[in-house]
């Protein structure tokens, strides 16, 4: 008995001594988009390589882009709470309904660029939507600094371009926000977009700059309309990214506090930090390659603003009828954003 005590005195001495012998952990990375999108070449294959190196080689990163554990864009969030992955980077807004409050942050004309609005967004999820993440260990809030307008056969500069113009909408809210400027919106994932723009499907897309390479949309479209620099967008999108409770749950303690220390507030400034720049370096590739980017000019943009107030009106009456305050939510997130 005292042998056998001291061979496990010995082990545990060893494990203690040895930083291999603790814990390892392979954490399970799935998003929407294909691996060359900033998002994993940029943000979480950084994000990854610090953690390697914080926990002494002790947490690796396998990542599956484009859907590759199967499954939807829309279904992101429920494979991290089931565990088919350990950690998702995902729309809320891919789940119509399920995060309501930060819906917010979605609304016409909060967002100016990714930088602000991601710190915007994470201030309003830790004081107003904690609850509805109260499944997942919430890692980072942010948005894409704003949905520019891609088109493929005409520009839109004023009010009236948006009549009949079917576009792919990314959010519910993006969705609201084009049919209350006169325009058709179409949902489909982003996988889906650039085919259904060559092949006539749809005029265009509303999306972020981030998105615009890894798809190929700009193969596909000639004009691209966005407010001028310092203006809001009429539409932005949430992103998150979310862990497996039980996952983060299930670490060791130097392990969580390596995580930890590298995600929240650090990890948002990076998401808006590399956001704005990619924005600008695509859009400089875009009009090397013959796009034109056109900014709305003030009245057309004040045409727009008036014509999208009707949403966010109809946003505040749904969100008091899911016992939320629509008004105290809607307001919070354009004075956080204007910050």
């Amino acid at each position: 008995m005292q042998r056998r005590l001291a061979v496990l005195a010995l082990a545990l001495a060893a494990s203690v001594g040895n930083p291999a012998a603790a814990q390892e952990v392979t954490l399970k990375i799935a998003h929407f988009l294909p691996s060359a999108a900033a998002a994993q070449q940029m943000v979480l294959e950084p994000w990854c390589a610090t953690l390697a190196q914080e926990s002494s080689g002790r947490i690796a990163c396998q990542f599956y882009p484009a859907m590759q554990l199967g499954g939807t864009p829309g279904q992101l969030a429920d494979q991290a709470l089931r565990g088919v992955a350990d950690i998702v980077w995902t729309a809320p807004g891919y789940s119509a309904g399920r995060f309501p409050a930060i819906e917010a942050m979605e609304l016409p004309f909060v967002v100016r660029d990714a930088a602000s609005g991601s710190r915007a967004a994470w201030n309003f999820y830790e004081q107003y939507a904690k609850q509805e993440f109260s499944k997942y260990k919430v890692l980072a809030v942010h948005v894409d600094g704003g949905v520019a307008l891609h088109t493929s056969k005409r520009a839109i500069a004023s009010l009236g371009d948006f009549k009949g113009l079917k576009l792919r909408t990314p959010t519910r809210m993006a969705s609201k926000t084009l049919a209350a400027l006169g325009g058709e919106p179409v949902s489909m994932p982003p996988g889906q977009v650039t085919e259904a723009i060559s092949k006539g499907v749809v005029d265009g897309a509303m999306g972020a700059w981030e998105v615009v390479l890894p798809t190929k949309l700009e193969e596909v479209t000639r004009y691209h309309t966005q407010p001028a620099a310092g203006q809001a967008y009429p539409a932005a999108t949430v992103l998150v990214l979310l862990m497996n409770q039980q996952k983060y749950d299930g670490l060791a303690p130097d392990l969580k506090a390596v995580i930890d220390r590298n995600s929240g507030p650090a990890l948002v400034e990076r998401f808006g930090k590399v956001w704005d720049d990619v924005a600008a370096q695509t859009q400089a590739k875009v009009r090397a390659a013959g796009g034109q980017v056109v900014d709305i000019g003030e009245a057309d943009l004040g045409a727009m603003k008036n014509a999208a107030r009707a949403v966010d009106t109809e946003w505040r009456a749904e969100m008091d009828k899911k016992g939320l305050d629509g008004t105290k939510l809607s307001e919070a997130a354009h004075a956080l954003a204007r910050q």
